[in-house]
């Protein structure tokens, strides 16, 4: 594919997209852009602040007040917040619930877009998340929606944070993952969906690398 375009991969929490994007950056030689990243780094300075996720009108305050910066290094994404590297604080629990609730503010997606958007000037970028293909990069040429079974998501989620040592119920991380997909879909300002030219992918019995080679396959497809 000729350098300088944009890969977009979409879907909710726990179909794989952060780690197939990390390998599909790294198969391309490309950029790999976290978008939920950002959204959890809003969400780490609102929590700082002290302030309720849901407050919108406090949490839009804050944006007045907050400087987002990420760098690249050996194609690892670093998230700085006032000058703060907060990329190790990013995948906590109590981040990841309140993420989600400051994401549906309409002022925190318009305050963002721009921010995600200076990455994509850059070119060859693979980003991922939940309205990079609809919102963010509309024009992309490359266009994935991942999609699974909303156990097998709940299990993968689970395994995630069991293995950087948050662990609980299975069935708190299922009912979460509920909560967070109607949260997503039903927002008012971008919510979750496919974009209409997007390539569907069902990861439920898909590796990794099957999924990455389908992923090349449509990339090789209109290269």
């Amino acid at each position: 594919m000729d350098q300088g375009v944009i890969i977009a991969i979409d879907g909710p929490a726990g179909v794989g997209k952060s780690t197939v994007a990390k390998r599909l950056a790294a198969r391309l030689g490309y950029l790999y852009l976290d978008t939920g990243a950002l959204y959890r780094a809003v969400a780490w300075k609102v929590l700082q602040s002290k302030i309720e996720p849901a407050d919108a009108e406090r949490v839009a305050r804050v944006l007045g007040h907050t400087t987002l910066h990420m760098q690249f290094q050996h194609g690892a994404m670093q998230v700085l917040v006032d000058g703060q590297d907060v990329t190790a604080f990013l995948r906590t629990p109590e981040v990841t619930a309140a993420a989600s609730v400051v994401s549906a503010i309409p002022a925190v997606r318009e305050w963002l877009l721009p921010v995600q958007r200076q990455i994509g000037q850059r070119g060859s970028v693979v980003a991922e998340g939940r309205d990079v293909g609809t919102k963010v990069f509309p024009s992309a040429p490359v266009k994935f929606f991942l999609d699974a079974d909303a156990s097998v998501r709940a299990e993968r989620r689970h395994r995630e944070l069991v293995a950087a040592g948050h662990g609980g119920a299975l069935e708190k991380t299922h009912q979460e993952l509920s909560g967070r997909d109607n949260r997503d879909r039903s927002r008012a300002v971008a919510p979750l969906m496919a974009a209409a030219d997007a390539r569907h992918i069902d990861t439920s019995t898909l590796s990794v690398d099957e999924v990455v080679e389908h992923m090349m396959a449509a990339v090789s497809a209109v290269s």
